[in-house]
């Protein structure tokens, strides 16, 4: 590895699978001491002993990102704990799935409490602490926040509010040289998609629907997140980067 993130310290959320261990694991490689979040302790220590037994550093923090003194006071422990804070990749989030008529307002409400409460504290928290110092933000959002899905309208309105509240915090970072940008996915093979993957019908409608003919791989999300985080991307902030196989740039795909 090339050590792109040599010495940087970095904050994931949701770090305990998919996106948020695929991306914990990457900028562990490329030399970053990594502080991964979640609300499972169990999840968390297994991605951390992945990336110790890889020559990696790690640490676990177990925290929920929809209780704002537990998820700032983790965030402000590891600046102090390690000296700063330089890299957050906000990707823990929580979804309700069903017809908007049936949605109840408590349902409704959930979507936001992790997508976008937890991002708006641990982005305005790291603002703080990378203030004089500079530093870089990345979130994740969805395809469903930029195009409508019929029984998604909660996570789609959440993901929407993390696009454009990025954009904001863009703004008002760059004065102090920390960038913030967004990774849109569409499909992912994790396990908020196992059941629905898991089907081979299923399966099948969804590739048929993706340009490249198949669901993306963690992995390559994590790598659009680095990119995003490391002086690679110097000169970029506020940017919502699509990593969708080709899924948002068509209306229809030409095996329709």
């Amino acid at each position: 590895m090339s050590g792109k993130v040599q010495d940087k310290v970095a904050f994931v959320t949701g770090g305990g699978s998919g996106i948020g261990e695929a991306t914990a694991k990457l900028l562990a490689r490329e030399g970053a001491r990594v502080v991964i979040c979640g609300r499972r302790e169990a999840p968390l220590q297994g991605v951390v002993e992945a990336i110790r037994a890889e020559g990696g550093q790690a640490e676990a923090v177990v925290a929920d990102v929809s209780d704002e003194a537990a998820l700032v006071a983790a965030l402000e422990q590891t600046a102090k704990r390690h000296g700063s804070l330089d890299i957050l990749v906000n990707n823990a989030m929580a979804f309700t799935w069903g017809p908007l008529v049936e949605m109840s307002t408590a349902e409704w409400h959930q979507n936001f409490a992790a997508t976008v409460d937890g991002t708006f504290w641990a982005t305005r928290t790291a603002l703080r602490l990378m203030k004089g110092r500079g530093g870089a933000i990345v979130n994740l959002a969805s395809i469903c926040g930029e195009l409508g899905t019929a029984g998604m309208s909660g996570y789609s309105a959440s993901k929407a509010a993390v696009i454009n509240f990025s954009r904001a915090a863009a703004a008002e970072g760059a004065a102090d040289g920390v960038r913030v940008n967004v990774v849109v996915p569409a499909v992912v093979e994790t396990p908020a998609t196992a059941g629905m993957l898991a089907d081979e019908a299923s399966r099948r409608s969804t590739e048929k629907l993706i340009p490249m003919g198949r669901v993306g791989r963690p992995e390559e999300l994590a790598e659009a997140v680095l990119f995003l985080a490391s002086e690679s991307a110097s000169y970029i902030t506020g940017a919502t980067l699509p990593v969708d196989g080709g899924r948002s740039a068509v209306l229809i795909t030409a095996m329709d």
